[in-house]
């Protein structure tokens, strides 16, 4: 195949995917916008964080296999499976709270990880056949589709409930009913459509032979550690992701804390609706910028704004409004890290490794955002929600630092 030819291939290819984030984003929101709640009246406050932490984690190892079959068979299998492991979560999550059993929902939040990890490794599938002058753009335009289901989702999760309330299900589960199914359709219509895989024909393009079935991070780790650029990369999506899911996932919690029951599910929603907007509602403009005005540039416009989240969150108090301007300046943030970062690496690393390059960031992402994630429940219980945001601005510090020194950005095709 040409790169001519190929150009049909990369916009049926952003179609399918602009389509499929749309379902599969409503199925991690819905579901995310009542999991610290389920956690907290199972387990309590505490440990409400380290459930939310079990779906980030799990997305965060889930990039470990789904990168394995990536390399070996290319971009359709690997996002179907991860979906599928995320419907699986969906399921075990119910299962969990009908028999009041913590350690099965922490199980069942790691295995919905699978819809995140999904989420998060198509934007790369987006930019496997894309101009380098267009990458940017075109790596946010697919983080750009899941606002369309994402941010309606929270918004139907009490409707979500109660549709499901006739069989019996404990409340507060609905959602992942509803996450399960949305999984399922995503994982289909990939299997079904995303031909020819967009990895697989850039590997024949660049001739570039697979990767072997049993590949692991090693070389891609390599490449990175000799590439100031991806390294650069890698901490912008990284710490991006502490702050923002450090901060989200109590604030739930700290709203449940003024609403009584009845009202605590309208009002989360409509927080984590505009949060999540402030994530991928404006992603297309910050491609663009990304591609117009540099990475690092953006990279530090979005620490700027996620400094600001903290401390319109932090010191809300009660105040829901506040708090609703918080949250969706630490989506912004997040998009700004998340879109400029993740074109940085893509093409900082060689084609060969670029997959692996990308799991990698993606397992490093998760397993910063479990770790801020597990311990905000404990730092809310014992010193409060505006300590959380301190400590939550003092983590973008090293990234600054990182991003003010001067980088080379060696771009590939």
């Amino acid at each position: 195949m040409t790169v001519a030819a190929a150009a049909p291939v990369q916009r049926r290819t952003l179609r399918l995917l602009f389509v499929t984030q749309i379902v599969g984003g409503m199925g991690v929101a819905i579901g995310l916008s009542v999991g610290a709640l389920l956690a907290a009246r199972l387990g309590g406050t505490a440990v409400s964080g380290l459930a939310m932490s079990a779906g980030v984690v799990g997305g965060a190892l889930l990039a470990i296999p789904v990168t394995r079959i990536t390399n070996a068979r290319g971009r359709r299998w690997g996002l179907a499976a991860a979906y599928l492991t995320g419907a699986l979560g969906g399921v075990v999550v119910v299962a969990a709270a009908a028999l009041a059993l913590v350690p099965l929902l922490f199980l069942g939040m790691v295995l919905f990880g699978g819809g995140s990890a999904a989420n998060l490794q198509a934007r790369y599938a987006a930019v496997d056949l894309a101009e380098p002058a267009r990458r940017g753009r075109q790596l946010s335009l697919i983080v750009w589709a899941t606002t369309i289901g994402s941010v309606s989702a929270p918004n139907l999760a009490a409707v979500a409930d109660g549709a499901v309330r006739w069989s019996g299900v404990p409340a507060l589960t609905g959602p992942f009913v509803f996450s399960a199914l949305a999984f399922g359709l995503a994982a289909a219509a990939l299997t079904l459509l995303l031909r020819p895989d967009p990895l697989l024909t850039a590997r024949r393009l660049a001739e570039v032979a697979p990767a072997p079935r049993r590949a692991g991070f090693r070389p891609a780790l390599r490449a990175v550690s000799e590439s100031p650029a991806a390294r650069l990369g890698i901490a912008a999506v990284a710490v991006g992701h502490v702050v923002m899911v450090g901060v989200m996932v109590m604030t739930p919690v700290r709203l449940g804390e003024s609403h009584p029951d009845a009202d605590v599910l309208r009002v989360v929603g409509i927080v984590l609706s505009l949060h999540i907007a402030g994530m991928y509602a404006l992603s297309p403009v910050v491609g663009w910028l990304t591609d117009r005005v540099g990475r690092r540039q953006v990279v530090l416009g979005g620490v700027a704004v996620l400094v600001a989240a903290c401390v319109t969150a932090g010191t809300a108090g009660h105040g829901t409004s506040q708090l609703a301007v918080g949250l969706t300046l630490l989506g912004l943030g997040w998009s700004g890290t998340m879109v400029a970062g993740s074109t940085l690496l893509s093409e900082s690393v060689p084609a060969e490794v670029r997959p692996s390059a990308q799991g990698l960031s993606d397992l490093v992402m998760g397993l910063a955002g479990a770790s801020a994630g597990a311990v905000s429940g404990f730092v809310v219980e014992l010193s409060g929600y505006a300590t959380l945001t301190v400590l939550a601005a003092i983590a973008t510090v090293p990234l600054v630092a990182l991003a003010l020194r001067p980088v080379a950005v060696a771009r590939r095709v």
